[in-house]
């Protein structure tokens, strides 16, 4: 979970120092999105087969000795987002460029992060969109333990959210089925709304810590891709 203490600098600093706990964390936090990019450039073609391999492949170019994650650096722009991108769209390439020409692949370092070609527009969008998926469960996870110390109110609203987001149910059912006011809970879904976009600003300022400005238009980015 996001932490005010730390930021996600502080995993991947301690990531590339070797630490095995912040080097699980960092392959928790990142792993679906790495998987999701790869699948998207690489749907429907022989690259699939090799998936796992290259999921693999992206975090031994992070952790190894003098790895990416070693040069990554605070304050980029963008924060770890697109630095990230960029490093498994050149391990794509990489794999790519193996099978095609039958020989060794370059190193990572021989070729500057930012230069490799976005040639494939729908990865790109896919992996912004893995990206907001990630950071979005995370912020409802937040919220729900957050809920737990709250009381049974607050857990109340976040079953709330889910039955509206995840089953799609309208607040007048829900009413109807948990025998309550229908008013009282559209004000208490306003409430849950309030406490999951407070618990996703959090999340936000750990991946991307910026102004609050920033964080907000952060957030709003990340829900534009989820649309």
């Amino acid at each position: 979970m996001a932490q005010a203490a730390s930021t996600c600098w502080t995993v991947i600093q301690a990531a590339a120092a070797g630490s095995a706990g912040p080097r699980a964390e960092f392959a928790r936090r990142y792993g679906t999105v790495v998987r999701a990019y790869l699948a998207a450039r690489w749907r429907a073609s022989p690259y699939q087969a090799e998936l796992d391999d290259a999921v693999q492949e992206a975090f031994v170019e992070c952790f190894k000795q003098g790895g990416v994650l070693e040069r990554a650096e605070r304050g980029r722009i963008g924060g770890f987002r697109p630095f990230l991108f960029g490093v498994v769209r050149h391990v794509a390439l990489r794999f790519e460029r193996a099978r095609g020409r039958r020989r060794e692949p370059a190193a990572v370092d021989d070729l500057s992060l930012e230069a490799v070609p976005d040639d494939d527009p729908g990865s790109a969008r896919a992996f912004d969109r893995a990206w907001a998926t990630a950071l979005v469960r995370e912020a409802a996870q937040l919220q729900e333990q957050q809920a737990k110390s709250r009381g049974p109110a607050a857990c109340q609203r976040v079953e709330l959210l889910r039955l509206r987001f995840h089953e799609g149910l309208p607040i007048r059912e829900i009413a109807r089925c948990w025998g309550t006011d229908a008013a009282a809970l559209h004000h208490e879904y306003a409430k849950a709304r309030q406490e999951f976009k407070a618990a996703l600003l959090e999340v936000v300022a750990f991946h991307h810590p910026s102004s609050s400005a920033e964080v907000e238009q952060e957030c709003a980015n990340l829900l534009a891709h989820l649309g």
